[in-house]
């Protein structure tokens, strides 16, 4: 009984695991913060190009992440 418990829990934390992988995996088929159609380089582009554009977009978006105000925290609990 103890085994069958086991081995069902095991096919279910397994089951679990895979539909989170496959969720994940979906959402990263597109590149975040990008648009649809600037993730494909110019046809007839070299690999060097590709690799250039694609840092170059990076950049560009780590830029504009750092520029973005950040929240400030509520300092209420430490004026009690």
């Amino acid at each position: 009984m103890r085994a069958m418990f086991g081995l069902v829990s095991l096919l279910v934390v397994v089951a679990i695991v895979g539909l989170l992988a496959k969720k994940q995996l979906g959402t990263v088929s597109t590149m975040p913060g990008l648009p649809a159609g600037s993730a494909s380089a110019p046809a007839g582009a070299t690999v060097k190009q590709q690799s250039q554009q694609m840092q170059q977009q990076y950049k560009e978006n780590l830029e504009k992440a750092l520029q973005q105000a950040r929240p400030m925290p509520d300092d209420k609990k430490s004026e009690e």
